[in-house]
């Protein structure tokens, strides 16, 4: 498949953009902490006085690594990492390897890094195992993103959902290069049957990051469709996830 954009099934709200200058603090000490800033503006008691969505990148990068370096304040820490891993993405989804390699973080950091990325995960899944995943269309949006938005190759996924669309289970069902995946209908049916399926959400990533679908996008999912329909199990939406935009089949009355 080649790079495609889904309609938008799920809302966008809006979005909080936070100021890129981040004001900072004096430098302190080697050892000193978070903890121990007494400026008002400290991104933990902004946190607390504001709420989470109200820091920057740089900010909430600051608290997680909570300590700096010798004579480097951990607000300037973060601002170095994320200008060397290029956005707050690229860091989070880097190598262990190649994170390991910046100065300032290590062994250490990746592992608790990784696992906030997955609790992240399984908070939205837990959310849609209880949830109609159309109605919570924010969620299921949110939870593909962070399943895909990442991947260096064109992955294909598949939610199973029951007959009140919420979500048995996900799976991804095909991997291919940076440009295209190879599907198959038969097997995603197959995988449909063995979960007791009512109900479909297809979805996979653009790696460029331009979401609009391709011919090839379009013209598999109307085969999928149709087999699906010959098992009386619906597709609701195929979603094409690019770097901050997605398209929806659904949304553009293609399904």
């Amino acid at each position: 498949m080649t790079d495609c954009v889904l309609p938008r099934i799920f809302p966008s709200g809006p979005s909080f953009t936070p100021s890129p200058h981040a004001r900072m603090p004096p430098r302190l000490r080697e050892g000193d902490t978070i903890m121990m800033w007494l400026n008002g503006q400290a991104p933990r008691e902004k946190l607390i006085r504001n709420g989470a969505c109200a820091l920057t990148d740089t900010e909430l990068l600051a608290i997680f690594l909570r300590t700096g370096l010798p004579g480097t304040h951990v607000m300037q820490l973060a601002e170095n990492l994320l200008n060397q891993f290029g956005s707050l993405h690229q860091l989070m989804t880097a190598e262990q390897t190649q994170f390991c390699r910046a100065r300032g973080i290590g062994l250490s950091k990746y592992t608790q890094l990784q696992a906030v990325g997955e609790l992240s995960r399984r908070l939205f899944a837990s959310r849609l195992a209880r949830e109609d995943a159309l109605i919570s269309s924010e969620v299921t949006l949110q939870y593909l993103q962070l399943l895909l938005a990442h991947r260096e190759r064109e992955v294909f996924l598949v939610l199973f959902l029951d007959n009140q669309h919420r979500v048995i289970r996900h799976q991804e069902m095909f991997a291919g290069t940076i440009n295209c995946v190879e599907v198959h209908p038969r097997e995603i049916a197959r995988e449909a049957l063995k979960a007791n399926a009512a109900a479909l959400i297809l979805a996979h990533n653009h790696p460029s990051g331009k979401a609009e679908p391709s011919q090839a996008d379009r013209a598999i999912t109307e085969h999928i469709v149709k087999v699906c329909q010959l098992l009386d199990i619906r597709v609701l939406d195929h979603l094409v996830i690019g770097h901050g935009e997605y398209v929806s089949f659904a949304e553009r009355g293609w399904i």
